[in-house]
């Protein structure tokens, strides 16, 4: 079929001669003012002709983008993110500024679903990102009206972050990708519906960068620990394909708008439907996560009376959930609360009798609690299971040492260190368990291996200088003081 030479649309079939269609010459009686403005099938403007006179919703939310970048820069202290553009922010800065992260977006943070939306990992990112969208954003909002175009990006973002968790429930993601990739999926859809006919003139460039934004965002979203995934572009497409093709054949004309608005509703809900479902499947393990996520470096620090306060509620729904049990056994322990601990790793043990993990910690409870008999038959039944377990035989030489039985710790640390020559700590009490029996060179040579292991310690600078100076090394027992001093003004 042939095309209209004015707009591009498709001429119909058996059309001869003619090379301009019916909608061009509506639209040209229109503006000699041959058609009234109350006429039968008024005349659309072309839709995609530019308005420069106001800030269009595209430069806003480019301008959003931008800010947001500038600021995870200013107060993440790292102005090298402009000198290096492949250089990423820590998980911990994304998630503090709003990345949809998984154990967090679907235990009640869901927020982030579209924050992650605005945040970006490194700067080639944003650049990319920013780059299609002023021309796709801006070519769709001229086509969809500000407040359409709105809500499909931002839908589209919804879409994109559902589909990044439901793929990696434990992953981080961030980044309008996604959202950019659902206004192409919704254009796509309106174009091959014939909701819109715009001339190659004005596709054309748009249509370039285009490709190589889909090219580079799905190579960035194939790198393994990226912060960028193809799961959200893959979502963020189909939920512009669905968007733009209800919007053709339910709501097709601007002045549709209530039709528009409870489409959108629908598919809001039917989003926010499969988010419930996402947090009920995934439910307790990644709840249990948010509490235990906030322990760890990369990742922002929870308040820990918030982490047991959100285990308990865990415990509470479901009393027979060993993990949570744990979790709340090792919050309790790490504040020294060592009865409760004691409480919840009994009631683990109640569950799962052969435990290991859990009748480790209890044994280290009662060795906090000066109960080293309960210690030693703790640590003992572990053995009974399995009598190649380091931690067992290092948790018995601390039992027998704290009954100032140092001979037989000593034998015990020996055997940890055999099971596990890497095993942190093991050599440290061996060089106490030494010094306490005055077998000096020993404890030495114990604790320069616990410093080789465990790198620079006051605790261990420390204990090297008593050594020292019990063997009359007074040069090395000064040093190893001035380094202690100095290490612990550094903490």
């Amino acid at each position: 079929m042939a095309n209209c030479i004015r707009c591009g649309r498709q001429l119909p079939g058996f059309t001869f001669g003619k090379k301009i269609c019916q909608w061009c010459v509506r639209h040209e009686a229109y503006q000699r003012g041959e058609l009234a403005e109350d006429a039968p099938q008024p005349v659309m403007a072309a839709p995609w002709v530019r308005h420069e006179t106001s800030v269009g919703l595209t430069q806003i939310i480019l301008g959003i983008n931008v800010a947001v970048f500038l600021g995870m820069v200013i107060f993440s202290g790292n102005p090298a993110a402009f000198a290096n553009p492949m250089q990423e922010f820590s998980p911990r800065e994304t998630v503090l500024w709003g990345a949809n992260f998984g154990p967090y977006t679907l235990s009640g943070e869901w927020w982030r679903l579209l924050t992650c939306v605005f945040v970006h990992g490194y700067l080639l990112h944003i650049a990319f990102n920013m780059w299609c969208l002023w021309n796709l954003g801006e070519l769709s909002e001229s086509l969809y009206g500000r407040w359409t175009y709105a809500a499909v990006y931002l839908i589209s973002g919804l879409g994109a972050s559902l589909a990044s968790i439901a793929w990696r429930p434990g992953g981080s993601s961030v980044g309008a990708s996604g959202a950019i990739f659902g206004l192409a999926g919704a254009l796509i859809a309106a174009f091959k519906l014939g909701e819109f006919s715009v001339p190659r003139a004005a596709l054309s460039g748009t249509l370039r960068s285009l490709m190589v934004f889909v090219v580079f965002n799905l190579i960035l979203g194939a790198r393994p620990g990226s912060a960028t995934d193809n799961a959200a572009h893959i979502g963020g497409l189909i939920t512009g394909l669905i968007l733009g093709a209800l919007i053709a054949l339910i709501a097709p004309q601007q002045d549709h708008a209530p039709r528009r608005v409870v489409l959108f509703l629908v598919v809001t809900l039917a989003l926010t439907a499969g988010a419930m479902e996402l947090a009920h499947y995934h439910g307790f393990p990644l709840r249990l996560g948010r509490a235990n996520f906030g322990q760890a470096d990369n990742l922002p620090a929870h308040d820990p009376a918030q982490a047991i306060a959100h285990l308990q509620k865990i415990v509470q729904q479901r009393p027979d959930f060993v993990p949570a049990h744990l979790a709340l056994a090792q919050a309790y322990f790490n504040q020294a609360e060592f009865a409760p601990a004691e409480t919840e790793l009994k009631r683990v043990l109640q569950l799962q009798p052969q435990h290991v993990d859990a009748r480790t910690l209890l044994g280290m409870v009662y060795l906090n609690q000066n109960r080293p008999q309960d210690a030693k038959d703790t640590f003992n039944q572990l053995l009974t299971q399995d009598a190649n377990n380091p931690d067992a035989h290092f948790g018995l030489g601390l039992a027998l040492a704290a009954e100032q039985n140092h001979q037989a710790a000593i034998e015990e640390y020996k055997t940890a260190t055999r099971l596990n020559p890497q095993s942190p700590g093991v050599s440290y009490n061996l060089g106490v368990s030494y010094a306490k029996l005055k077998m000096y060179d020993d404890a030495i040579a114990a604790f320069l291996k616990e410093q080789q292991l465990s790198g620079d310690d006051p605790d261990i600078e420390t204990a090297l200088a008593a050594a020292y100076q019990a063997k009359g090394l007074t040069q090395q027992s000064e040093e190893a003081k001035r380094k202690a001093d100095q290490l612990k003004q550094n903490e």
